[in-house]
């Protein structure tokens, strides 16, 4: 979906009888803010990070904000010479889409009581039940690995960089690592190739991870167009799907469902996929298709109503959508901001709504009238 400068923001679409009732939580690129809106569309809290450019978050259960972002002092990324001597991994990684160096546990009134620096994590995280965290970490792959992996594109005469792949790394609430999954280990770097029209930088590319009550991780390596489950008990990938294309946010919805926001080529869609079946049992997508479509980022979640809040990320747009296919909320990025590339940009890398009792929200002033100004400026009243 394209999007414009001159568009209408905010709140523009609602069906009060059908939506599910709660509040929103985004982070548009680019910002220093996190915001929490309500069904009206109007901000009712926000977090503001001086340390971080805040790139994505979650409401834990014990009330925090969980934010994945980058040090604001990180230098700016090198320019893209290839036929020069690559960039150390280090500094390779800086100018890779998804890097953080950041994951910051914050208070409701904006304390920082939990933080963790890899300069080496990427995209999306995991806070699991006994307070232990899993994230993804890029990795130089060996050399004579390097070679067996098929796929990509390389520009003229370029000097390639050593191909990436992707650890998933569980640390506990010290910090301590205590286990370590070599996603690139698992995946056939013949039949898992990169997708021929991705730069050879990075085999996998994990976006999104999730894990279900068994212990079982689902992750997307969208660089070779895989969603996989790694089987908690083998340690070994048990199911993999390779009918989507860039796709995003894998997401545990019920024992053997898993849901995907497939990016598509010209179109996006939603999907539930039956892993004992391996069939897509539920979509949505625009009508026409093209009305809905994001080529990167983006997401959705499962609300407890059966309805789904998508996030299309490129435009900004988040709309909540029943399982019989009909829009019945949408909200428009009014938060323009400007990219590294000082482009003005609205998109947002994933969403989610959270019921009013919340542990998060239980107990909080979340009328909007604490924030007029912020809202008035922003046309959100």
């Amino acid at each position: 979906m394209g999007w414009s400068v001159n568009r209408p923001t905010g709140l523009t679409f609602h069906k009060p009888g059908q939506s599910t009732k709660g509040y929103t939580l985004l982070t548009p690129h680019g910002d220093s803010c996190t915001y929490l809106i309500d069904m009206d569309g109007q901000v009712v809290h926000f977090w503001q990070f001086t340390h971080i450019t805040p790139g994505y978050g979650r409401l834990l259960k014990n009330g925090n904000l969980l934010m994945t972002g980058s040090d604001v002092n990180l230098p700016l990324p090198p320019k893209d010479e290839p036929t020069k001597q690559p960039p150390p991994f280090d500094v390779h990684i800086t100018r890779l889409g998804g890097y953080h160096t950041t994951l910051v546990e914050m208070t409701w009134d904006g304390e920082i009581v939990w933080e963790y620096e890899n300069r080496a994590q990427h995209h999306d995280f995991v806070r699991l039940p006994n307070g232990n965290t899993i994230v993804p970490e890029w990795v130089e792959l060996p050399r004579e690995f390097h070679k067996k992996v098929r796929g990509g594109y390389k520009m003229p005469r370029e000097r390639l960089p050593g191909l990436i792949g992707d650890d998933l790394v569980e640390i506990d609430k010290d910090q301590n690592e205590v286990r370590r999954i070599h996603t690139w280990e698992l995946l056939d770097p013949v039949k898992d190739p990169i997708y021929p029209t991705t730069r050879r930088w990075e085999w996998t590319h994990i976006n999104g991870i999730d894990v279900n009550d068994a212990g079982d991780i689902v992750f997307s390596a969208r660089n070779s167009d895989r969603v996989a489950i790694i089987d908690a008990k083998t340690q070994e990938i048990r199911w993999k799907f390779t009918e989507t294309h860039g796709q995003h946010n894998p997401t545990w919805v019920g024992e053997n469902l898993i849901q995907v926001f497939d990016n598509g080529t010209a179109g996006s869609r939603v999907i539930e996929i039956d892993v004992e079946k391996n069939e897509i049992v539920w979509h949505y997508r625009g009508i026409p298709v093209q009305q809905f479509f994001s080529g990167h980022i983006s997401g959705a979640s499962r609300l407890p109503s059966g309805n789904i809040l998508v996030c299309e990320g490129t435009s900004g747009r988040l709309f909540e959508v029943t399982r019989q296919h009909e829009v019945v909320w949408e909200w428009i990025n009014p938060f323009m901001n400007n990219n590294k590339r000082g482009e003005p940009t609205v998109s947002i890398y994933r969403a989610h709504r959270y019921l009013p009792d919340h542990p998060a929200l239980v107990g909080h002033d979340l009328n909007p009238d604490r924030h007029a100004n912020l809202n008035r400026v922003n046309a959100l009243s």
